[in-house]
């Protein structure tokens, strides 16, 4: 009896993956739990454990493909019951099928090929043609990158269904396609002489010309291959630093900031200045119009969302960061020495979060429909922003914490983030945020909260300011704090409450030790 392996569920928004590495091949011994192959989202990597023991008898989806959530990834069938030997018919009448299931047309001696818009994902239905990577007459490899699409949610590459010659291109750059809809057409072997796995690896003096080697034995990331193509950059002027030597997308961002760039690249501006008219432009002349890809007017339209759905409101307030920078210079060596790790702001924040929710806590709960859901503990997201974007990983039971085990947590989950190692599982299920902006020099901001969440507290630059003190005027180290939250569920009085006591812990941190 054979056990199926499936795309776990990848996270809220994702709904497709690329099968990276396949760690065990077909014919493989495999045990249960065993890490059977490696998955990239657009935010994380998923890595897929075995199911079952057994004997891994068929891979369905192969390196490079394109997969859905809960897509068929391979076969597992009782050890002794199935193999390498057994699986390989079936696989070659599975091929054979699809086969004849396309036009029987012959194109240069070989066999014609449809080329069809794969499964987009739950509740996508159509996508638009970004890129062709082709153009008709070329030689191509089976499994190589055709054209990308673009859809509300993420970017889909097209893989070469078998290896021949590019034929018609039925969908052009820019045309809208439907799931299971045809983008063009190409012959398969023939004059093409290009290969497939199926059909043996010929002498390398025969491949075809304008083929040329990536230099890493897997595909690079979808990213990284268009903003190289973007940016005008040579593949070989990037240092590939991903598994295999993948080039991912950070490595064209260094290349493009050290300046590698090649010749064509270089002599590209040339050519918006031969376009110019030798008489003043008009204002219309010197702009540029770009199309917003799927994925930027979907996170356009969720921001805007967010704020029709929740009745979102921001109260500020500001704390005096004296105390709180006392104490922590007092403590740090002492603090580093015992734990291992520094003492930071983030500590002290998350702390007098936690005791100020305990006091409102409908800013630590969510809305269900008609319900009111409590949450009876705190998993607090702490917003980082890393290479490739903002993310927000979650530290679970925050509220049953030391200030050494928060830091820790952070540390570690900074350190995910800025590899790109953060889970899925790691990014989900906060129930409050805190996001600081101060970092990057923010003086005053109005963060958006991340629905389902009712709340989320806005750090900033602490910056010396005049204030009055027992009718003095004394220069203060002071924070402007903003909590945004929705006011369906969080009333004024609660969120003024909430940053009233958030202040208090901050200005006096002895409180944290009274719960006071």
């Amino acid at each position: 009896m054979a056990t199926e392996v499936r795309v776990p569920t990848l996270g809220e928004s994702v709904t497709e993956a690329t099968v990276a590495t396949w760690f065990k091949k077909a014919g493989d011994t495999v045990a249960a739990d065993e890490m059977l192959c490696e998955l990239e989202t657009d935010k994380v990597t998923v890595e897929v454990p075995s199911p079952a023991a057994g004997v891994l008898s068929e891979i369905v989806a192969a390196e490079g493909e394109t997969v859905g959530v809960d897509a068929l990834l391979a076969n597992i069938a009782e050890e002794g019951s199935a193999g390498p030997e057994e699986t390989k018919p079936k696989a070659s009448a599975e091929k054979a099928e699809t086969t004849e299931a396309a036009p029987e047309e012959k194109s240069g001696g070989g066999q014609s090929v449809d080329i069809m818009v794969p499964t987009l994902g739950e509740s996508v239905t159509e996508a638009t043609v970004s890129t062709w990577f082709k153009k008709e007459g070329d030689a191509v490899e089976a499994d190589e990158m055709l054209c990308e699409l673009e859809t509300d949610k993420v970017s889909v590459e097209v893989p070469a269904p078998a290896a021949g010659v590019m034929g018609k291109i039925l969908a052009k750059e820019g045309d809208t396609v439907e799931a299971g809809g045809k983008l063009g057409t190409m012959s398969r072997g023939g004059s093409g002489a290009a290969y497939s796995a199926d059909e043996g690896t010929p002498d390398t003096t025969e491949e075809p010309g304008g083929l040329e080697g990536t230099g890493a034995t897997g595909e690079d990331a979808p990213s990284a291959k268009k903003m190289m193509a973007d940016e005008g950059i040579s593949r070989d002027a990037v240092t590939g630093t991903g598994k295999d030597g993948r080039i991912m997308k950070e490595d064209v961002q260094k290349a493009i900031a050290a300046g590698s760039a090649p010749p064509a690249a270089q002599s590209a501006p040339a050519q918006p200045a031969q376009k110019r008219a030798p008489s003043p432009a008009s204002d219309a002349d010197r702009e540029e119009r770009v199309k917003m890809t799927r994925l930027r007017q979907t996170i356009a339209k969720r921001l805007k969302d967010s704020q029709n759905t929740a009745a979102m409101l921001t109260t500020y307030n500001e704390a005096d960061m004296t105390e709180v920078m006392a104490l922590r210079n007092e403590y740090k060596d002492l603090f580093l020495k015992k734990h291992g790790v520094k003492l930071g702001f983030m500590s002290f924040f998350t702390k007098a979060c936690v005791h100020a929710l305990k006091e409102v806590p409908e800013v630590n709960a969510e809305i269900d429909g008609t319900d009111v859901v409590y949450k009876n503990f705190v998993h607090m997201g702490i917003a980082a922003g890393t290479p490739t974007g903002l993310v927000v990983p979650v530290i679970r039971d925050a509220d049953a914490m030391s200030f050494a085990t928060i830091e820790k947590s952070i540390a570690e989950m900074g350190a995910k983030a800025r590899d790109g190692k953060l889970s899925m599982a790691e990014m989900q299920g906060g129930t409050f945020t805190i996001s600081n902006g101060g970092v990057y020099g923010s003086l005053m901001s109005s963060p958006i909260l991340n629905p389902p969440q009712s709340g989320i507290l806005g750090m900033h630059k602490i910056q010396d300011r005049p204030m009055a003190i027992d009718g003095q005027v004394v220069i203060r180290p002071m924070m402007y704090l903003a909590l945004s939250y929705d006011h369906r569920i969080v009333d004024g009085k609660g969120a003024v409450t909430f940053l009233v006591r958030v202040k208090e812990a901050l200005e006096d941190p002895r409180r944290l030790l009274m719960d006071l």
